[in-house]
C-alpha cells in the first residue's frame, strides 16, 4: 500500500464517460475537482479506443491529485474502430502501462491510502470480469442462460468483441483474477476499512431493477459475494449498469456511479456527469 493524504479534499467517482458520443465527451471536457486535494475513482468504461481512453485520463490526471482506473468491459473490447488490435491480456496490459505513464493507480499497482476526511481507508482498484454465474431465472448452466438471452435479443456485445486470450474462455480469467485479488484484500490490515472500486457490483442485488435480467449474467460473479463483509467494506464503488444510485445491502453502503449514453441521462432530471462523492460521508467531514 501507499499512503497519500487527503488534506482537505474529497474521494469522488464517476463511471461509463462513453466518451465516444461528443455530448459525454463533452462532459469530461468540463469535470474539475473541487479542491487541489481531492481524488477521482473511475470505474471503468470510460471508451473503446486506446486514444480516446488515453485522451480522458491523461485530461483528468491533470486537474485531479490523483486519478485510479479500473477496467470496464469496452476498455477491453477488440474494437474495429481501434487502431490498437490488442485482445484480452495483452490488451489490459497495455492499457495498465498507459495508465502508468500517465500516473493513474491501476489494479496491479499498491492500493493507495486515502487520509483526508473519513480516512484512513484503502482504495482498492479491482479488476474482476464475470463468469455467467448470474443466470437468468429457470436456467442453471451458462449455455441455457445464453440461449434464454439470444432469444429475447439482449446479448452483450462482449459476446463477440472481449476476447479472454490467453484463457480459454471469460469465466476462466475471472476465476484468476478473483483468486489473484482476494489473495491481495486478505493482506490489507484487518482494522483499515476498504473501498473497493470495480466496474462490476461485488454482489447481485443492484440487479433487481434491471429492464432485462438476463443482462446480469454480464454483470459481475457470485464469488465476491461475501466480500463486503469479509474485507471491512467502507463503501463498495461500481457502474457498468447505467442505472447511477445508492443502495445499502447488510449495512454497506454500493454507489452505482455511471454517466451512461445521452439518450439515458437526457431523461434524468439530475445534471449529467455530475462527480459522485464518496468519502467525506455524512458526519465523516473534519
Amino acid at each position: 500500500m501507499t499512503s497519500t493524504a487527503g488534506g482537505a479534499g474529497q474521494l469522488l467517482a464517476i463511471s461509463d464517460l462513453h466518451i465516444g458520443y461528443p455530448e459525454n465527451r463533452a462532459l469530461v471536457e468540463r469535470m474539475a475537482p473541487v479542491t487541489d486535494d481531492d481524488w477521482l475513482l473511475v470505474a471503468g468504461d470510460v471508451a473503446e479506443t486506446v486514444a480516446d481512453i488515453r485522451w480522458t485520463l491523461k485530461t483528468l490526471a491533470g486537474r485531479f491529485r490523483k486519478v485510479v482506473w479500473v477496467p470496464g468491459n469496452h476498455e477491453l473490447w477488440t474494437h474495429p474502430s481501434d487502431s490498437v488490435t490488442l485482445r484480452g491480456v495483452a490488451r489490459y496490459e497495455y492499457l495498465v502501462e498507459l495508465c502508468r505513464e500517465l500516473g493513474v493507480a491501476t489494479p496491479e499497482d499498491p492500493y493507495p491510502v486515502w487520509d483526508g476526511p473519513g480516512g484512513p481507508v484503502a482504495v482498492a482498484p479491482l479488476f474482476l470480469l464475470y463468469d455467467y454465474s448470474f443466470l437468468p431465472a429457470g436456467c442453471t448452466t451458462k449455455e441455457q442462460g445464453l440461449e434464454y438471452a439470444h432469444g429475447t435479443g439482449i446479448v452483450c456485445s462482449d459476446e463477440y468483441l472481449l476476447h479472454p486470450d490467453p484463457y480459454p474462455s471469460r469465466e476462466a480469467w475471472c476465476r484468476a483474477r478473483v483468486a489473484e485479488t482476494e489473495r491481495r484484500l486478505a493482506e490489507l490490515p484487518g482494522d483499515l476499512p476498504v473501498i473497493p472500486i470495480n466496474h462490476y457490483p461485488l454482489d447481485r442485488h443492484p440487479m433487481d431493477v434491471l429492464w432485462h435480467p438476463e443482462f446480469a449474467m454480464w454483470c459481475g460473479t457470485g464469488l465476491t459475494a461475501d466480500w463486503h463483509r469479509r474485507f471491512r467494506v467502507h463503501t463498495m464503488v461500481y457502474g457498468h449498469l447505467h442505472i447511477p444510485r445508492t443502495t445499502w445491502h447488510e449495512g454497506v453502503r454500493f454507489e452505482e456511479v455511471s454517466v451512461g449514453y445521452p439518450r439515458e441521462w437526457r431523461k434524468r432530471s439530475a445534471p449529467p456527469g455530475r462527480l459522485r462523492r464518496i468519502l467525506p460521508g455524512e458526519g465523516e467531514e473534519r
